[in-house]
């Protein structure tokens, strides 16, 4: 019989590439961590393996033990789903992992509805990057979380989770009200306020600026919107600002509305969905976001074009 536990460690050397790297996510040692993978071979009676000094790698066998590993992981959590659904009233943690914005403005309502409704949930908040988000689900660190893409930059999907949607929303230029752009076009020729490196943000905003036929060139990196917005007010750049962080609308900045959309959903692992306080995340979550939209004022504009008013 095939560990569970053992086979998420061989999924997570997949992803992670090394052995030392599947330890610090578990805080394991190396040491431990081999030992399982060396009792999952016996289990499974083939080389699931391969040592070359240092390096390991998976054979052909431990690359199919991979693909299984997530049907068997999903499989145990619709199971614990199932008998979770059986149960009385919900209790125990509920980890959710959200991104700041999100944290400050439909985290609050919604947890607030949790509260309520379930009392007997434990309900702990992780403020994460989306791109954190699925390592976190699989490390087992979150139970929930919000995850996202833009048009521009669509994500592929994570064979690990299962996701529904959340939120669709408006992205937008800001720039400052004194200025003369009224298109992205316009801008080639200014400083950006920039997200750090390697978020779904700043491949966003590059793959725009391309778009529109030139590099955005980065003065200030920031990855909280407010402090991106302050920036545009002080006319230190233009910056990429999505619906959900844009209201207020602070003095000197204007707004242009650009041909792309963002999209949040909630993730969560693979046949966790019906989980009952999945389930009741996913409702008050919703619920949050469908009074955040009720109360967004509307901007007259066209795609890619013209004032706010």
């Amino acid at each position: 019989m095939l560990d569970p536990r053992r086979l998420r460690l061989l999924r997570d050397l997949a992803r992670l590439g090394t052995i030392s790297a599947v330890a610090d996510a578990h805080t394991y040692t190396a040491s431990a961590v081999s030992q399982q993978l060396s009792a999952l071979e016996r289990e499974a009676g083939v080389p699931l393996l391969e040592r070359s000094g240092r390096r390991v790698e998976l054979t052909a066998a431990g690359h199919v033990l991979v693909e299984q590993a997530e049907l068997v992981l999903g499989a145990l959590e619709q199971a614990a789903a199932a008998v979770a659904t059986a149960g009385s009233a919900l209790s125990g943690p509920l980890r959710i992992g959200a991104f700041p914005t999100a944290v400050r403005t439909l985290l609050p309502s919604a947890l607030v509805a949790l509260g309520v409704r379930h009392p007997g949930l434990e309900l702990h908040v992780a403020e994460l990057d989306p791109a954190a988000v699925p390592d976190a689900l699989r490390e087992r660190r979150i139970d929930v979380g919000l995850v996202q893409d833009y048009d521009i930059a669509p994500v592929a999907p994570d064979p690990a989770l299962g996701t529904a949607d959340l939120l669709d929303e408006e992205v937008y230029l800001a720039v400052s009200a004194t200025g003369r752009i009224r298109r992205i076009e316009d801008a080639a020729a200014e400083m950006w306020i920039m997200a750090s490196p390697g978020t779904l943000c700043h491949t966003a905003g590059l793959r725009l600026a391309q778009s529109a036929g030139y590099a955005a060139r980065a003065r200030h990196h920031a990855d909280d919107f407010t402090t991106v917005l302050a920036l545009v007010a002080a006319d230190q750049g233009v910056a990429i600002v999505p619906q959900l962080a844009a209201y207020p609308v602070p003095d000197g900045v204007r707004l242009i509305a650009l041909d792309t959309r963002r999209r949040t959903r909630v993730a969560y692992r693979r046949g966790s969905a019906g989980h009952p306080a999945i389930v009741a995340a996913h409702a008050a979550l919703a619920e949050a976001a469908g009074n955040w939209r009720a109360g967004v004022p509307t901007i007259n504009q066209s795609p890619r074009g013209g004032d706010r008013r």
